[in-house]
């Protein structure tokens, strides 16, 4: 078992089992990845405050042999993303961002640009409020990212989330909200 260093950001956590989850992060190098963070639920663990949506991290892991699941050991919280918690509309879109991402890349396919990306969409959510603009121009640029380039950003964008599953449903409640807010 080999043990690497990755900064990454979190872009889902499921419930494993009564103490572990199961997380999936976005790193500049390692693309997306799976980690079990066992006992991240255990009164007085180690990984307590340490796993939310959003938080970019170093992570320490042991990566797996028989498994796309490998064990997280240590990690330290770099940036937080805390205002993007305190404004409903701004979490949706920070979630959306976080989506498309995790649903546009493969597994363990390094993709630094789309890290980049996130990272600048999830920075810019912090200080500012989502506008519509601001959701295309991020469909667009991930769009163009992964070859799909149109003439015009609202192209891209359509392009994109017509080549996705969850993403349509995930826009459309997302764009109802920023119409009532």
């Amino acid at each position: 078992m080999s043990v690497d260093r990755i900064n990454a950001i979190l872009l889902r956590r499921i419930r494993f089992s009564e103490t572990s989850l199961i997380l999936t992060w976005f790193g500049r190098e390692t693309g997306k990845i799976k980690v079990i963070a066992k006992g991240a639920l255990r009164p007085g663990s180690a990984f307590a405050g340490k796993i939310d949506l959003f938080f970019q991290c170093d992570l320490t892991i042991s990566r797996s042999q028989k498994s796309e699941i490998h064990t997280l050991r240590e990690l330290v919280v770099l940036e937080a993303f805390l205002n993007i918690r305190t404004n409903y509309l701004t979490t949706l879109t920070a979630s959306y961002f976080t989506e498309l991402v995790e649903e546009a890349t493969e597994p363990e396919h390094a993709e630094p640009e789309i890290y980049d990306l996130l990272r600048r969409g999830l920075t810019y959510l912090e200080g500012e409020r989502p506008t519509l603009r601001a959701i295309v121009f991020f469909e667009a640029e991930l769009a163009r990212l992964l070859g799909m380039q149109m003439t015009k950003q609202s192209d891209s964008s359509r392009q994109l989330i017509e080549s996705l599953t969850r993403a349509p449903t995930a826009r459309m409640t997302l764009i109802k909200q920023l119409g009532s807010g």
